[in-house]
C-alpha cells in the first residue's frame, strides 16, 4: 500500500471546501474502537461516534475485511442487474426490522425522501390530489428540500423558502393535536415522527413510547401510513434493534441510516402493511443504491451486531451509565435521559462551550444539542472499563462547569 501524506488542514479562506460546516480546530488520522487519534498520536475518547454512525467502533476488523475484500472484487454495477449482496443485505435487514420491502439509499435524508414519496403516492392511489403528512415540532429529518421542510427547526429552514408544501406540524407527543388535525384536514395520508428526537435533545414524548402506540391506533383508524424516522435510533442504539421494538406496534414505513453502515454512507427506507407495493418500477431509484460494496457492509454490520450480542450490550451498559450519571450528578440539578446508548444530560443552563472543554481538557468527543443537552452516543460494544472512563470525565466536567 502506498503511503500518502495529506496536506495540513486548511482553516482559512484558502480552503476550497464550501464553508457549510462549523468545524472544530482538530483532525483525526486514525481510529480504533472507542478512540480517535491525531497525527501526533494523542488519544481521544469518542463518545459521539460520528453522530451515532460508528456503532461497532472505529476500524472494526469484520467491517474492514468486508470493505477491503469487496473493493478488490466488485464495487458497483448499478441496479439494471441483480446484485446478490443487495438481496442478502435486504433479507438480513428485513429480519431484524420486521419489515417486508426495502430500498437502499445513500443517506438518512434520502431514506426520508423515500418515505415522503411513499406517503404522497399512497395518497395519489386514493385520489387525494394534495396529500398531507403530519410531522412534529423540534424534529429533524434531513437537509434536502423536502426533509428540511418536514423538519421542525426554523434555523435549518431559514433562507430556503419557498419550502415544500404538504406538512402539518403538531407538538411532539400531543395526541389531541393529531386528532384535531384529522378533523380539519381530510387529505392527511401519513404521520412521520422520530421515536426519540435526537437533535431535539434526546427526547421521547411525555407519555414515553406509548405515544407510538397511540399514533398506530390513529393511523389504523384513518387509513394513514405510520412512518418512523429511525435514522439515529436504529441499528441497536436504544437497546432494541429499532426503537419502535420497545412497543408492541410495527410502523408501515421505517427509515434508517447512520449505524447501518458503520461509517459507510448508506441508508434504507422499508415498508410493511399499508406501505407495501406503493412504489413500483420507475417510481424511485438511485445510481448508487445498494451497491455490492455498500450492501456487503450492511450485511456485515448486522451480522456483527447479532453475533456479538451488541443490542443487549447497549441495553445493559446504557442502563449502567445512566444510573451512574443520575447517582453521581444527583446534586447538580441536571436531568439524565437514556435509551440504551443514546444518552442525554440536560443542564440547567446553555452549555455549548462544553464541546470545546471536553475535547481540550478531557480528551473527550461529545456533542451539545438543543442548547443545553450533552448528547452521548458511544460505541455499542463499549465495556465497563470504557464506560467508567466516560462517566468519570463527564461527571468531573459537569461539576466544574456548574460550580
Amino acid at each position: 500500500m502506498n503511503n500518502i501524506t495529506l496536506a495540513p488542514v486548511q482553516t482559512d479562506q484558502s480552503s476550497h471546501l464550501m464553508p457549510v460546516f462549523g468545524r472544530q480546530p482538530i483532525s483525526f488520522v486514525r481510529g480504533q474502537g472507542s478512540y480517535l487519534y491525531t497525527e501526533d498520536g494523542t488519544e481521544y475518547f469518542d463518545a459521539l461516534t460520528g453522530i451515532a454512525v460508528c456503532g461497532l467502533g472505529h476500524s472494526h476488523p469484520a467491517v474492514t475485511e468486508a470493505i477491503a475484500d469487496q473493493a478488490a472484487t466488485l464495487i458497483h454495477t448499478s441496479n439494471i442487474f441483480e446484485v446478490p449482496w443487495q438481496t442478502a443485505a435486504a433479507q438480513k435487514l428485513a429480519e431484524v426490522a420486521g419489515m417486508e420491502e426495502i430500498f437502499f439509499s445513500n443517506s438518512g435524508a434520502e431514506a426520508n425522501e423515500g418515505a415522503i414519496k411513499i406517503a404522497r403516492k399512497f395518497g395519489y392511489m386514493q385520489g387525494i390530489a394534495q396529500p398531507k403528512i403530519i410531522v412534529a415540532d423540534h424534529s429533524f429529518h434531513g437537509r434536502t428540500l423536502a426533509t428540511l421542510s418536514a423538519t421542525g427547526n426554523k434555523k435549518v429552514q431559514e433562507g430556503f423558502a419557498p419550502l415544500v408544501e404538504g406538512f402539518i406540524r403538531v407538538p411532539f407527543g400531543d395526541i389531541d393535536a393529531i386528532t384535531e388535525a384529522a378533523i380539519n384536514h381530510p387529505d392527511i395520508v401519513a404521520i412521520l415522527v422520530e421515536p426519540i428526537q435526537g437533535e431535539g435533545g434526546v427526547n421521547t414524548a411525555p407519555q414515553g413510547f406509548s405515544y407510538l402506540e397511540e399514533i398506530r391506533h390513529i393511523c389504523n383508524q384513518h387509513n394513514w401510513l405510520m412512518m418512523l424516522d429511525e435514522v439515529q435510533t436504529g441499528n441497536g442504539r436504544t437497546g432494541q434493534y429499532f426503537a419502535y421494538q420497545h412497543t408492541s406496534i410495527v410502523p408501515d414505513v421505517l427509515t434508517t441510516a447512520k449505524g447501518l453502515g458503520n461509517g459507510f454512507p448508506i441508508g434504507a427506507v422499508m415498508t410493511q402493511g399499508r406501505g407495501v407495493g406503493v412504489l413500483t418500477a420507475g417510481n424511485h431509484g438511485s445510481t448508487y443504491s445498494g451497491s455490492p460494496l455498500g450492501s456487503r457492509v450492511v450485511y456485515t454490520v448486522i451480522d456483527t451486531i447479532q453475533k456479538e450480542n451488541l443490542v443487549d450490550n447497549a441495553s445493559q451498559m446504557g442502563a449502567y451509565i445512566v444510573e451512574q450519571f443520575r447517582t453521581q450528578l444527583a446534586d447538580q440539578n441536571v436531568i439524565v435521559r437514556g435509551f440504551g446508548l443514546m444518552i442525554g444530560i440536560e443542564l440547567p443552563k446553555a452549555c455549548g462551550d462544553l464541546v470545546n472543554v471536553a475535547r481540550d481538557d478531557y480528551h473527550l468527543i461529545i456533542n451539545v444539542t438543543a442548547g443545553s443537552v450533552i448528547r452521548l452516543l458511544p460505541v455499542l460494544n463499549i465495556n465497563k472499563e470504557q464506560a467508567d472512563q466516560l462517566i468519570t470525565r463527564i461527571v468531573k466536567m459537569v461539576k466544574n462547569f456548574l460550580a
